[in-house]
């Protein structure tokens, strides 16, 4: 509850106990006691219980309420309360994270900061935003960005509530693991959650532990992750919050899918799947729906898999999540290509859709990498996601006996990596210069071609270059792999090729 903080003593004896009742972890009473301490109280007392309310619904996974109560309480607060206008704009962006709100959530945040840069004694405010705004970057998978805020948070936690060291390193841990750095990411983790123990902050230590749990997860590492998850797990179930007990169980199954339990698995994604529908969290709700697609396909139902992959993409496009969109487009293009390819003869149709998402979403996925500042950001990207897309790209394109599109695909490879040349526009700047020193026989040139352009891209990534997005190729007047550039870009609302024309 970061609301208004703990209430002083002239405050409402009400609000005092509200606060006691949280500290206990009783949010269900405290928010019964913050709203009827806001019934018929002065604007000034109206307005706080009415934030901390907003607070306890939050928590309790009622985010459309929490919304509601925060508006409210913006509306009614008084002029000599203005100080409290940058927490509860915090703590509304937070309610509209979880409902995948993040343009709201963006524009309040940066309402906050506004007002929080007039003055000077608000730090523990200021640490909150930074944290929030870390959070939306998170969300909209801008990993630099989130790297570069909560490298700042965790400056600002420092010098002004060292108590809150946790969050920005459980940041700093999320932002680390998503670009490719797993065991800092893991140590960073583990950091957080004695951060929080040392703190005394029992339910952020619960959160942390479960964060930690899903790296540990992912990372392959499937027996640490039982503990912190079933630790986290018990202090969500016991204090009934919702939200945070729906991820739980998302967690939960995703490690009995692991495992090759599927039938726990998906008994853990339904229950994650009631918790966020019945709460309002449409994005958490999408990414189960993914999970138990994948659970529907292992066992033979594509059709319900293909349903289901459909309902979660319709939630990530209609919250502009595009890369969320292309990941679940290749993720569905697996799917399709394990069902072609144990088919005794493929259903033509599903191989078409097969070609047309996996093509599409790889050249997504690997545009990615020119938005990353850090180039070993870009070689781990282009290593663990980029590079198996477009493999799988190929492989359904190959099935589809189409040899064109094979042939664009090279040559859309063998392009490789340009440098940004907006970066050295000073002369100062670095430069590179690349002098071919045997000439290659022109009967050569086929295979070198393909290693050269990655050749390039491995030493700008290496020395950290910055590079500009992939070139539009022609060939003979026709713009290379033309229809799906234009498909992925109207799919996923952001550009998967820059501008410039460069003939073959």
């Amino acid at each position: 509850m970061a609301a208004t903080g703990r209430p002083s003593d002239q405050d409402d004896a009400q609000l005092t106990a509200g606060y006691a009742a949280y500290q206990r972890g009783d949010v269900v009473e405290a928010m019964e006691i913050f709203e009827r301490a806001a019934a018929g109280a002065a604007p000034r007392l109206r307005s706080a219980a009415l934030i901390n309310a907003a607070s306890m619904a939050d928590e309790l996974g009622d985010h459309r309420r929490s919304v509601t109560l925060f508006r409210t309480a913006l509306a009614v607060m008084p002029d000599d309360a203005a100080h409290q206008r940058p927490a509860a704009l915090v703590n509304l962006s937070q309610a509209l994270q979880h409902l995948g709100d993040f343009d709201a959530a963006q524009e309040v945040l940066e309402e906050a900061r506004a007002l929080l840069a007039e003055g000077t004694d608000q730090g523990l405010l200021r640490v909150a935003c930074l944290l929030s705004l870390t959070a939306v970057a998170l969300h909209r998978q801008q990993w630099a960005r989130a790297g570069e805020l909560a490298t700042e948070s965790l400056l600002v936690t420092e010098r002004f509530a060292p108590e809150l060291a946790g969050h920005p390193l459980m940041n700093l841990a999320a932002s680390s693991f998503e670009t490719g750095r797993r065991e800092l990411a893991i140590d960073f983790a583990r950091q957080g959650v004695a951060a929080f123990v040392a703190a005394g902050d029992a339910a952020s230590v619960a959160e942390s532990q479960q964060n930690l749990a899903t790296m540990l997860v992912r990372a392959g590492r499937l027996d640490e992750a039982d503990e912190p998850l079933r630790a986290s797990q018990q202090f969500f179930e016991a204090a009934e919050l919702g939200h945070w007990s729906g991820t739980g169980a998302k967690t939960m199954g995703f490690l009995a899918e692991n495992r090759g339990d599927l039938d726990t698995a998906r008994t853990y994604y339904e229950q994650a799947l009631q918790r966020f529908d019945a709460t309002g969290a449409v994005v958490d709700a999408a990414d189960v729906r993914l999970r138990l697609a994948t659970v529907a396909c292992a066992e033979g139902d594509l059709a319900q898999g293909e349903e289901l992959l459909a309902a979660a993409f319709a939630v990530y496009s209609a919250h502009g999540l595009g890369m969320h969109c292309a990941q679940l487009d290749y993720w569905h293009a697996e799917l399709l290509h394990a069902t072609i390819e144990q088919a005794p003869q493929p259903d033509p149709a599903v191989l078409a859709r097969a070609v047309t998402l996996a093509v599409s979403s790889a050249l997504a996925i690997e545009a990615v990498r020119h938005t990353l500042p850090n180039g070993n950001q870009r070689e781990h990207w282009h290593r663990t996601v980029a590079e198996p897309a477009m493999r799988l790209a190929f492989r359904c394109s190959a099935r589809s006996g189409n040899g064109q599109l094979v042939s664009d695909l090279v040559d859309s490879l063998c392009a490789g990596t340009t440098l940004d040349p907006t970066a050295f526009a000073d002369t100062t700047a670095p430069t590179l210069e690349f002098q071919l020193l045997d000439p290659t026989p022109i009967e050569q040139i086929a295979t070198p071609a393909l290693q050269l352009g990655a050749a390039l891209a491995d030493v700008a990534a290496a020395a950290g270059i910055p590079v500009a997005p992939p070139p539009r190729l022609t060939e003979n007047g026709r713009i290379v792999l033309a229809d799906f550039i234009s498909y992925a870009e109207r799919r996923y609302g952001r550009p998967v090729r820059d501008e410039r024309v460069i003939a073959l």
